[in-house]
């Protein structure tokens, strides 16, 4: 079988139109949102609908070519860009952009894979529901890209990664079958969980094309506040002072070093640091209350003084309006954009038990600062969830590229070493791709690796589905 008898067979399942190979049209799926890999496809395929999806599979799978599945095309790990080879075709769900269902009873909404998830907050809203999956890229992002990686992103402190916001799947298998799992329940004790299993998987064993997703109530008021504190231990007390105080109205809490924040006032001048004096660490936290916003700020004026009087806050200052809430957001959403304005640095997503974050960050800073003296550390992200962007600078007037090209692969075993020492996870919410599949196969134990492959073995014996990801 040739390529060619597997294009003209896509052409004739899905229209000429919409099977890419002209190097113009197919290159903006080929390179990943990093600009870290670049691959190269026998051609793009773009079908509109399921029944397309399971047609183009059952054709690679009579052809034997590998598909690589792809939403938006905004991962972080390369899990959606094809090999070097030209043997691979990328399939791209981009097309499967509708919303099928709302049900605010049930409070889900039904939607395919190519729905930008911005498109599914504003259905949502539209509906007086909230889906409270947000992340950087949720202009561009899809939703199967979402659940295929099971994404994180700031809201996961109270609502969960995207796994625990799905309540059902339609999923094309490794061999063209269509599996209609959308059925929106709560509880189904009928069986092994097929959905989990496909959340997650990077698009290795099989094609999500729909999903039912849960809704929530929309809040009556968010409150959020920057709390200045003097290092990640006190952040931790502060963190189980909230949630005692707050419970489950506590639905953000971002930890962001000083360097983040002096790093965001260098490239981004309108952003002022937020406090007079600097201090070692922030914490952007929000507040969503179902009573009143009257309710929220009381209940955020006695967190504040208890802070204040048990001495776990430096100083704190809370939004007055939707404009300063923003602007506190922006500042942390630019801490990446500010990095980059900066340089090239080695980045890590990592989690490791809350409790654990305050030893880990002094632990491994001290050994990344003895192994590269004046090494700059860039260290944020979800206190609340365990999740750290623990990203690592170059000395000033260091060439950044000269410091990736010496020191990424020992900094990533120190950094790797420590997550591992302190039973966490070399990847949070990025997903492993290609990026860190080798790290991974080398941390996991060996029963977890041969489990793994018995069922992928089991889901795509022939090995069509994303090869070259997640796992060798």
């Amino acid at each position: 079988m040739t390529q060619a008898a597997f294009l003209t067979a896509c052409r004739n399942a899905i229209g000429a139109t919409q099977v890419l190979t002209d190097p113009h049209d197919t290159a903006p799926y080929l390179t990943d949102w990093r600009r870290r890999y670049t691959g190269a496809a026998c051609a793009v395929l773009c079908p509109a609908t399921p029944d397309e999806v399971a047609a183009l599979v059952k054709l690679a799978v009579e052809h034997r070519i590998a598909l690589v599945p792809q939403g938006g095309n905004t991962g972080l790990a390369g899990g959606a860009t094809p090999d070097a080879s030209g043997a691979q075709a990328v399939i791209s769900l981009r097309r499967l952009n509708r919303v099928r269902d709302i049900d605010p009873h049930n409070n889900t909404i039904t939607v395919e894979a190519g729905v930008i998830l911005a498109e599914v907050q504003r259905h949502a809203a539209e509906a007086g529901r909230l889906f409270p999956l947000s992340l950087a890229a949720e202009g561009s992002c899809t939703i199967g890209g979402n659940l295929a990686t099971n994404a994180g992103g700031t809201g996961v402190l109270r609502y969960g990664n995207t796994r625990e916001l799905c309540l059902g799947l339609e999923v094309v298998t490794a061999q063209g079958e269509l599996w209609d799992g959308l059925r929106g329940l709560r509880k189904d004790n009928t069986g092994y969980d097929l959905r989990d299993l496909f959340i997650g998987a990077e698009g290795t064993l099989g094609i999500i094309t729909a999903a039912v997703l849960k809704l929530h109530p929309q809040p009556a008021a968010r409150v959020t506040a920057l709390a200045a504190l003097a290092s990640p231990h006190a952040a931790l007390d502060f963190l189980s002072l909230t949630q005692r105080v707050a419970g489950p109205l506590l639905t953000g809490f971002e930890l962001m070093s000083d360097f983040c924040l002096r790093l965001v006032g260098r490239h981004f001048e309108q952003m002022r640091y937020p406090f007079a004096e600097p201090h070692a660490q922030v914490v952007l936290l929000e507040l969503s209350d179902s009573e009143s916003e009257e309710h929220a700020r009381g209940l955020f004026e006695r967190l504040m003084e208890t802070a204040l009087e048990e001495g776990l806050v430096e100083d704190a200052v809370v939004a007055e309006n939707l404009t300063q809430s923003r602007a506190f957001w922006n500042l942390r959403e630019h801490i990446p954009l500010a990095q980059a304005e900066e340089g090239l640095n080695i980045k890590h997503d990592i989690a490791v038990p809350i409790s654990r974050i305050g030893h880990f960050i002094e632990e491994t800073d001290a050994a990344i600062a003895q192994a590269v003296p004046g090494v700059r550390m860039v260290t944020f992200g979800h206190l609340g969830d365990g999740n750290l962007h623990y990203n690592v600078q170059a000395p000033e007037g260091v060439d950044a590229k000269a410091f990736l090209k010496t020191w990424q692969s020992p900094i990533n075993q120190l950094v790797y070493d420590s997550v591992h020492r302190h039973r966490g996870s070399i990847s949070a919410e990025h997903g492993l791709g290609q990026l860190k599949i080798d790290e991974a196969m080398h941390y996991k134990q060996d029963i977890e690796v041969q489990l793994m492959r018995a069922v992928k073995h089991a889901l795509d014996p022939l090995n069509l589905m994303n090869p070259g990801k997640v796992l060798r």
